[in-house]
This record gives C-alpha cells, sequence and structure tokens, in this order.
C-alpha cells in the first residue's frame, strides 16, 4: 500500500520531532538492521515492549533482495500492528539515484554514502552529491545523514583485532565536521570516535573526550556508525554527551544465526520453519532491548 505525499510529509515531520526529543531528552534512538521479516517482528516486539521509538534501516543489499516498496510496506504494516514509534532509513545508500530512490518511496532517514561505492571519492565529489539529496529531500522533509570519508569495517564477524592506530587515522575532527555541515546542510553527521562496522575479538573503545568537542562543534545531529560489540556504557554516555542515533546490525545477525543453528542442531527433524523462528525471533529481541535500555529509549515513545 503506497503512502500519499501528505502522509510522507507527516512521518518525516514527525521524525524531525523525534531528533529534537533526543536532543531535549538526552537519549538515543536505535537504529535497528534487518535482513528479514524476523528480524523487523523482533525489532518491533522490543520497541512495543519497552515503549521506545526506533529506526528500522536497510543498507543497499536488503534494498536489492526486498525492494523499497515492500520494506516500506512492512515498515507500516507492524507499526500499526505493534502500536509503535518507528521510522525507515536508509542506510549508506552508495548514490545520488539510489538516495533519491529511498525519499521518493517514503523514508524518514537517508543516509547518503558515496564513499561507500568508491573509497577514493574525492572530497568534492561527496560534498556534491550530499548536497544533492539535502536539497531533494526538502521536498518531503526526510532528515539526510552524511560523513566527508569511508567508514571501515562491515556487518560480519571478524578474526583480525582491532588496530587502533590504523583507526585512529580515520577518527573525525572537530574541525572537519563543522566544515562538513557547513558545506552539505546536512542534518546529520555521522562520527568516526573508534566505533567500526562489525564484531571483532576485542571490544571496541569509543573515543568519548573527542565525541564531546565534536558534538561542542556542530549543532546538527550525530550518529554512530557500527554499534554493535561495544560496551554498554560508551552508549549509555554517548547519549549524555548528545548523540542521537545509534546503528546496530551485526549483533542482531550474529544473534539469529547462533540461535537459528542452536535451534536446528536441537530439531533435525523439524522441517517447518515457522517453528524454528520463535526462539530465534526472542534472541534477536533481546538485543534490541539492551540496546535500548543502554541508549536511554525506554518510555520515550510517542504516538
Amino acid at each position: 500500500m503506497s503512502m500519499t505525499l501528505q502522509e510522507v510529509r507527516e512521518n518525516c515531520a514527525k521524525a524531525r520531532n523525534l531528533m529534537q526529543r533526543t536532543h531535549n531528552d538526552k537519549f538515543a534512538v536505535g537504529a535497528f538492521n534487518i535482513d528479514n521479516q524476523e528480524t523487523l517482528i523482533a525489532a518491533s516486539k522490543a520497541a512495543q515492549k519497552l515503549n521506545s521509538p526506533i529506526l528500522i534501516e536497510v543498507s543497499h543489499g536488503e534494498v536489492e533482495a526486498m525492494g523499497l516498496p515492500t520494506i516500506r510496506d512492512m515498515v507500516s504494516n507492524y507499526k500499526r500492528e505493534y502500536g509503535i514509534e518507528v521510522y525507515l532509513n536508509l542506510d549508506h545508500s552508495p548514490s545520488v539515484e539510489a538516495a533519491k530512490a529511498g525519499i521518493d518511496a517514503g523514508f524518514e532517514f537517508i543516509h547518503i554514502d558515496v564513499s561507500q561505492a568508491d573509497h577514493n571519492a574525492s572530497d568534492e565529489k561527496i560534498i556534491n552529491d550530499t548536497k544533492e539529496i539535502v536539497a531533494y529531500a526538502k521536498f518531503t522533509g526526510a532528515i539526510v545523514e552524511s560523513e566527508p570519508h569511508y567508514f571501515g569495517g562491515g556487518s560480519n564477524v571478524f578474526t583480525d583485532n582491532i588496530d587502533y592506530e590504523e583507526i585512529k587515522k580515520t577518527f573525525s575532527t572537530p574541525d572537519g565536521a563543522r566544515a562538513f555541515v557547513d558545506a552539505t546542510g546536512i542534518d546529520t553527521f555521522a562520527a568516526a570516535v573508534g566505533n567500526l562496522h562489525g564484531r571483532y575479538p576485542v571490544p571496541k573503545v569509543l573515543d568519548l573526550e573527542l565525541l564531546q568537542q565534536i558534538r561542542n562543534n556542530i549543532s546538527c545531529n550525530i550518529s554512530l556508525h557500527g554499534g554493535s560489540d561495544t560496551p554498554l556504557n560508551f552508549f549509555v554516555e554517548a547519549a549524555r554527551i548528545g548523540v542521537s542515533k545509534i546503528n546496530i546490525n551485526t549483533d542482531m545477525r550474529f544473534a539469529f544465526r547462533k540461535t537459528l543453528e542452536k535451534v536446528l542442531s536441537e530439531h533435525p527433524n523439524e522441517f517447518a520453519v515457522i517453528k524454528l523462528m520463535p526462539e530465534v525471533i526472542n534472541a534477536v529481541s533481546q538485543v534490541v532491548e539492551d540496546k535500548i535500555q543502554a541508549f536511554g529509549s525506554s518510555g520515550k515513545a510517542q504516538a
């Protein structure tokens, strides 16, 4: 069921109100990546249980697998079914065309990430493409997010330790953040302060002092990508500092796969897939609940 332009604009206005509430009340909203209907149900159940606003997000791979209209309809349907405050985020959209398609489909949050497709994209191209999406998004009011360079890692489980000396070379800087925000007019700046996509043998460490300096230097929203496998105390502090949005993907995928492996081993003769899913959904939902509690968004939903 397609949405009217008025409905899209109303949802985007509500999403902007949510971002303002994160500033006022010092909490972060979780952006939870889905691969399928089961992970969407898991996130929706957690949001309903804790009365928390959430973002459901998909990256280019999920868009290619499920399609923008299907994803939009699924989230709208579960929003009604569970009575939750939920918005859609197009994560790491690799091109202007892909980002525009997300806006046209009624996504309230759009992350344009030119360097995702081209790690060597010039500063000029990143800024110009981002500015084009900022201008295009004004038609619906969608919230635009970006960053000035490629963000490392991947939504998987890695065996190598984190080389923080190398990672630090890609950290955001307060002046760089302000220059990029001023040049593009984005609503949300994706900060790099030790957050990294994926899971690693050692926990991640966030530079909270640097995060505070960035917060002091820009007035727009701040997001943290690569939130999986991060000690929860960092999220508590990040929300206090003023981070508005935190992305979670790999922790959900890890819980899904490990629990599914367990269920399959315990029920080798069960071929009705739907009967294998309840425990898997509950495991993923617990991951979402834990993040919501750490982000401080529990009880913050509005109808």
